[in-house]
């Protein structure tokens, strides 16, 4: 009884601003900037964060004149606090937008083959379903996605992963064919394409590892069924930047086939259609209860998934 009591207590004692307070400081890891950007003085910043400490029984920040650092309470409570706030400020937003009869939002984040493929006919479908909801949309990396999607920044999002963490569900939407991208005036033509070895010399260019691990393993045993490892010149994360690099001559790639299109520079693509690999993109949401909107968006990427 008087451990609930203790909680209870302290559960009054800390407010909200008090954890928004930490969240700022455990971002910049800075006192002043971190009062700025919250628009109050420091001393005062620096008085309710060593209340938040007092309550918690710990300190959850090491400081002194020259750094600010996260002890490894202040990780845990900023592992754990960071999604809930930004459920909350997302609950928050949407109550006022509905309160007001202003539209919800569906968050998205995709890989660039996304928007070739799926989000124009998704959004579509949305605003004729749900013409008050709106989307925002962001280009980001696959961990980046699965990130924020644990952490509720994302409501949904288009990655290429092999597996998902548990706290994630999803389903294939597009299942793509690679090719080789060439220069528009390099030696091998269609005609004459047998396989991926015949670029076993040149120097490849390819999506960094880091924004798609499960693609660039892909790559790699497209060429090791060939025969070859590839020898990788140049990496990038956007595929613009890697077409005007083969544009160039600085290298071949091997892309997903979608990712054709939209592009207007000198290279070929060679479709490698008798390869065992494909390009699987895939829808993801985290599970639990979804809006209304989100569910329909869900079980319309079921409907046409792969």
């Amino acid at each position: 009884m008087r451990n609930n009591l203790y909680l209870i207590t302290m559960s009054y004692q800390i407010e909200l601003r008090h954890l928004r307070y930490f969240m700022a400081v455990a971002q910049h890891l800075n006192f002043h900037k971190a009062a700025k950007s919250l628009d109050i003085s420091q001393p005062g910043l620096s008085r309710q964060i060593a209340r938040l400490e007092y309550h918690l029984g710990t300190q959850l920040l090491r400081r002194n004149r020259r750094e600010v650092k996260l002890t490894a309470a202040g990780r845990h409570l900023l592992e754990q606090v960071r999604p809930q706030l930004n459920r909350l400020e997302h609950i928050y937003d949407q109550t006022r937008d509905i309160g007001q009869g202003l539209s919800g939002e569906i968050r998205i984040g995709f890989l660039g083959s996304a928007m070739q493929a799926v989000i124009p006919n998704l959004l579509l479908d949305l605003q004729h379903a749900f013409p008050q909801w709106h989307s925002s949309l962001e280009e980001l990396s696959n961990p980046a996605q699965v990130e924020a999607l644990l952490e509720e920044r994302l409501d949904l999002g288009f990655v290429r992963l092999s597996q998902l963490p548990t706290e994630l569900a999803g389903c294939p939407v597009v299942r793509d064919t690679f090719s080789v991208v060439v220069p528009v005036n390099h030696p091998v033509l269609e005609k004459g394409f047998l396989n991926v070895r015949q670029f076993e010399s040149e120097s490849f260019i390819l999506f960094s590892p880091e924004y798609s691990p499960d693609y660039y393993r892909t790559v790699l045993s497209i060429c090791e069924d060939a025969g070859f490892h590839p020898r990788v010149s140049h990496k990038s994360v956007h595929a613009h930047t890697i077409f005007k690099l083969v544009e160039s001559g600085l290298g071949v790639a091997i892309i997903p086939s979608s990712l054709r299109q939209g592009f207007d520079l000198s290279v070929r693509f060679l479709e490698l259609t008798e390869i065992r690999q494909r390009a699987v993109l895939s829808a993801v949401w985290k599970k639990g209860e979804h809006s209304r909107a989100l569910d329909y968006c869900i079980r319309n990427l079921q409907a046409k998934g792969v």
